[in-house]
């Protein structure tokens, strides 16, 4: 029915979908049009998939039930762990959000066609005895709630509406992504890699330079990386967790392709990135890095500024010296909290890398800590919602583009590595080889010989 319209207000609408971690809902039923009545109820909303049951009364309050179950009056408990009560408004009409999760996952929703929206073994009923009416037992165990706070004990309904749920849950049929979670695929990715090869000659291996705040997983990812390519767990880099950098020299890291030779990138870590100012890598050492001035092992000190006579500056870095891709390692579960100075560094560095035309890519760590089903299975990471949007989140906060992030698992706590996180951690690096050669096509043909870039 077309003119069948929410009783929502808009503020109550954003408040409902951010409850249920939505973005959009469709009224399918409103029993002040359609009637007070359990049958329609069912004949409407069964087999609609994901719904939420809203009910009003003249107390002003706005409260209900969700399930991500579809009804179809089958006349048992559906099992659902992310059903939920909550109350959208309570006394005096105020805006005061209250979400009670389910406690019993089998006894989530009664689904019986002699009943409307029935949550818990009688938690919450409404439509009770087939009227406009609301039942709760709040001495139940299904959900743990005081109907006081819920209802304010009024239990004549004014409206009852029920929405379906249009993009509920944190997995997706399809993926946004596509990749084969195979073995085979992983020697394919390994062989891509091992036989890259930059098509200038004068340039054998690709300089990343790996950049992020303190803690996000710098070290540990060309941990991962040598892991990967040597078929075990190893710890080559120093890696852990501090307040502040664990990394505090320049550092360069060839890959080892098994046992013998090295695949055609070097990693570069630095000092990691900190929120205060004068602490963690200084912003204004990135330019002497790209250009290729500062050499391994070089000991930061974040109070000055490597200069032109200090020992072992490289006056006159070629090609080969310079970085040819920044990759900034951002702990993706923390995308959302991340510090407005720490984002606003980043941005800057961009903005450096930007003018010497050096690309940069996003490499989304401890994506298994943003959905509980990655920790299971990691194959889940371009069907999951929560990583998705974090993905989104930071292409929003560092102005990149979304295809420059790529989300992975490094290896911390495994003792064996796994085809699956080796997949991830391959398509990352494989990113960067190639964001690196895009580096070469914008070497000027005068400059693309072995001599001064930059003086």
């Amino acid at each position: 029915m077309a003119d069948v319209k929410s009783r929502l207000t808009k503020q109550e609408e954003v408040l409902l979908l951010r409850l249920l971690g939505s973005k959009r809902t469709s009224l399918l039923y409103k029993g002040s049009v359609h009637g007070f009545n359990i049958n329609t109820f069912h004949y409407i909303c069964n087999r609609q998939g994901p719904t939420v049951a809203v009910a009003y009364n003249a107390s002003g309050y706005i409260f209900g039930g969700f399930t991500v179950q579809s009804y179809s009056s089958s006349g048992a408990y559906l099992n659902d762990d992310k059903a939920s009560l909550f109350r959208l408004k309570g006394k005096e009409n105020e805006c005061c959000p209250i979400k009670i999760p389910v406690k019993i996952a089998q006894e989530a929703v009664y689904d019986n066609s002699e009943y409307g929206p029935y949550f818990g073994a009688g938690s919450l009923v409404l439509l009770s005895d087939n009227k406009a009416a609301v039942a709760t037992n709040q001495n139940v165990a299904s959900y743990t709630f005081n109907a006081e706070d819920l209802h304010g004990n009024d239990q004549v309904l004014t409206e009852c509406e029920v929405y379906r749920v249009e993009d509920v849950g944190d997995i997706m049929e399809i993926p946004w992504r596509k990749v084969a979670w195979t073995a085979g695929e992983r020697l394919k990715l390994m062989e891509e890699i091992r036989t890259y090869k930059p098509y200038l000659n004068n340039v054998s291996q690709f300089r990343v330079l790996i950049l992020g705040p303190v803690g996000a997983g710098k070290s540990s990812f060309f941990n991962s990386v040598n892991s990967t390519f040597r078929s075990y767990v190893t710890s080559q880099a120093i890696a852990g967790s501090d307040s502040t950098s664990v990394t505090m020299q320049y550092r360069t890291y060839e890959v080892k392709n098994g046992r013998d030779g090295n695949l055609p990138i070097v990693f570069c870590d630095t000092m990691g990135l900190e929120e205060k100012q004068g602490a963690g890598l200084e912003i204004e050492e990135v330019p002497n890095i790209l250009k290729g001035h500062v050499p391994d092992r070089y000991q930061f000190n974040p109070s000055s500024i490597m200069h032109p006579n200090a020992p072992g500056y490289i006056r006159n870095p070629t090609l080969k010296d310079q970085i040819h891709c920044v990759a900034f390692i951002i702990d993706g579960s923390k995308v959302e909290i991340l510090p407005e100075n720490l984002a606003a560094k980043l941005r800057e560095i961009r903005r450096k890398a930007n003018l010497l035309d050096v690309p940069q890519l996003v490499i989304l760590t401890k994506v298994d800590e943003i959905c509980s089903f990655l920790e299971e299975d990691i194959s889940y990471v371009y069907k999951s919602k929560p990583v998705e949007k974090q993905m989104q989140l930071t292409a929003e906060r560092l102005g990149i583009p979304l295809s420059q992030i790529v989300p992975v698992k490094n290896y911390s706590s495994e003792l064996d590595i796994k085809f699956d996180v080796d997949i991830l951690i391959l398509m990352a690096v494989r990113q960067m080889l190639r964001l690196a050669e895009s580096f070469l096509d914008n070497v000027p043909v005068d400059h693309s010989s072995d001599s001064e870039l930059y003086k």
